[in-house]
């Protein structure tokens, strides 16, 4: 077979089911049918769809709504920060609605947290839905600039609260792992190799994430600004 040919096999197989599951294409436009069109258009990679606050902003739960119906698991990536009553009521509308995945910003503290993860399980309960996974944000990875400690001590806050995962750069994995091994590890900030890192700066490849322990990628631009997506992913998943 021609190299040409093999390429072309590969694009159209895309990933196995287990590591589709591992990968979370990042949705971040402001209109559904084109958010559509790329979870179409790339769902051979990508088991999981990233809903941000730019797409929720534009659709609302109808986006939800869409991704599920594609047989993605949504995660809802809204960085909930408010007074734990608010993030408990806002939690469990995302549970209601089959959200598998929620953010919540560290930051905001043990309490607000809890109450967010009680919020999002008593959601998804009352709609006899399966349990979800409640994440906690440390640091965002535009942020190259916070102190060592700041990660551990939120880490600690998160699972104290009950956090189910932390959403991390990958250079802070191990330490994670080690403290929290049954954690799940969420790394935004995937490029190729020698990709454009945007505003990213702490940005790795596929492998190296998957590699370091990292549990599920977020992956928006390195595909979505391509010309052509598709062939986009499977060059940046073409070693794994």
């Amino acid at each position: 077979m021609a190299p040409e040919d093999t390429a072309a096999a590969k694009q159209a197989e895309g990933l196995s089911p287990e590591l589709r599951s591992k990968m979370a294409l990042a949705l971040d436009v402001d209109d559904l049918v084109e958010a559509t069109r790329f979870a179409r258009q790339l769902s051979p990679w990508f088991g999981v769809a990233k809903i941000g606050l730019e797409l929720y902003t534009a659709a609302g739960p109808d986006a939800v709504g869409a991704m599920i119906d594609m047989g993605f698991d949504v995660f809802l990536d809204i960085k909930l920060h408010d007074i734990p009553t608010t993030v408990h009521k806002a939690a469990s509308v995302a549970g209601s609605l089959g959200c598998s995945f929620l953010t919540m910003h560290a930051h905001g503290g043990g309490d607000m947290l809890k109450a967010g993860v009680d919020g999002f399980n008593e959601g998804a309960l009352g709609a006899d839905l399966s349990a979800p996974t409640a994440l906690a944000i440390t640091v965002l990875t535009s942020d190259a600039d916070a102190p060592d400690h700041i990660v551990p001590a939120r880490l600690r806050t998160a699972v104290e609260a009950g956090c189910g995962g932390i959403v991390c750069a990958a250079s802070d994995l191990k330490d994670i792992r080690e403290f929290s091994p049954r954690t799940l590890r969420v790394v935004p900030g995937i490029r190729a190799e020698g990709g454009d890192r945007h505003d990213q700066p702490k940005a790795v490849t596929p492998g190296e994430a998957l590699q370091a322990g990292a549990d599920l990628l977020v992956i928006g631009r390195a595909v979505t600004l391509a010309d052509d997506p598709a062939a986009a992913a499977a060059d940046l998943f073409g070693n794994l």
